[in-house]
């Protein structure tokens, strides 16, 4: 039995997340289930990450323990025979047996797009969140300031039972406007559910003007979830890059 990493960019509009659920189409449900036709066996793919319903990927990292006779371009040509459109895997390699996708992983690089244009984004619609107007930049920076270092997030998560460490580092928070789109590129060793997201959602806060950077600030220390700004809706963030 051979370990293999698996790249894999997917569409996640119609999937309930990355997580095998029952009765429910995931992205993890989904490899499973075309490895194990291959293979004639039970799979299991381990993630790097538990990316939320809605939400995309360019660059999720995976690996599964499994045994087969095909190289690595035959297990990925077959994988993308069967595996729907909006999933794809694109690469895969051999890798350690020590080697884990999850506990392995040094970082992560996510991207939430929003659209500040006039007229509706048709063609993009299912990948950007549409924002009214457009925020103050320097307010968003001070805010995402804040936000930037070790902290305990716990005020920014939506999993209120997590009972290991909530304290996370976020080594940058990069904020570019671009004609009509608005970007914010999170990097960090590690997110809880949903804090992209909630992040996001609280430094548009501040750049429309209905947070503080106090507040902000206020709401880390406090560990409350209700202190801090909204969720942001899931269309707009993509999963770009794992370190290892």
């Amino acid at each position: 039995m051979k370990n293999y990493k698996l790249e894999i960019a997917y569409d996640g509009s119609r999937y309930f997340g990355w997580e095998r659920q029952p009765d429910r189409e995931t992205i993890q449900g989904k490899l499973e289930k075309v490895l194990s036709l291959m293979t004639g066996e039970k799979t299991e793919v381990i993630g790097a990450g538990r990316t939320d319903a809605g939400v995309h990927a360019k660059a999720m990292t995976a690996n599964v323990h499994m045994t087969t006779d095909k190289t690595p371009d035959e297990i990925q040509a077959y994988m993308n025979h069967y595996l729907p459109e909006d999933i794809c895997v694109n690469e895969v390699k051999e890798a350690s047996d020590r080697f884990h996708a999850r506990y392995k992983a040094a970082g992560k690089l996510y991207t939430y797009t929003c659209y500040t244009g006039d007229l509706k984004p048709v063609f993009t619609r299912k990948y950007v969140t549409v924002i009214e107007g457009r925020p103050d930049l320097e307010l968003m920076r001070q805010a995402a300031a804040v936000l930037t270092g070790e902290h305990d997030f716990k005020a920014f998560s939506t999993n209120p039972r997590m009972k290991k460490s909530t304290v996370r580092c976020v080594d940058s928070i990069e904020i570019v406007q671009k004609k009509d789109l608005l970007y914010l590129n999170f990097h960090g060793d590690g997110f809880l559910q949903n804090m992209v997201r909630i992040m996001t959602g609280t430094i548009l806060e501040a750049g429309f003007g209905r947070m503080s950077v106090e507040m902000i600030r206020e709401a880390l220390i406090s560990k409350d979830r209700q202190k801090a700004g909204p969720t942001a809706p899931p269309q707009g963030l993509c999963l770009m890059k794992v370190d290892y």
